[in-house]
């Protein structure tokens, strides 16, 4: 796969700029198919920046229901929190907010 179908799309919550500010650590909703070196590999040539650690979730998507019926499921999707070097710049991305 290539890096741009690895990462999909930062996230960007409470949580994540806590994370960021504290830690030095951005979250990515990445592809459920990629392990984490294949991300690891993708941020560094995307960003430019030098990864400390990978940490990957996955949250299960849940049915969603109207009226008492199973009409279909929310999507499940893989985050991936990676942990930048301390001498790394932040993404363009995530200064500001």
């Amino acid at each position: 796969m290539k890096a741009r179908e690895i990462i999909l799309r930062p996230l960007i919550t409470e949580k994540t700029t806590l994370m960021q500010e504290r830690e030095n650590t951005v979250c990515f909703e990445v592809d459920r198919r990629a392990n984490k070196i294949e991300i690891r590999k993708a941020v560094e040539e995307l960003f430019d920046v030098n990864v400390v650690e990978v940490r990957v979730a996955n949250r299960k998507g849940k049915p969603t229901k109207r009226y008492g019926r199973t009409v279909g499921h929310r999507p499940t999707v893989r985050k991936a929190y990676v942990k930048l070097a301390p001498g790394s710049k932040t993404p363009e991305f995530f200064e500001g907010i």
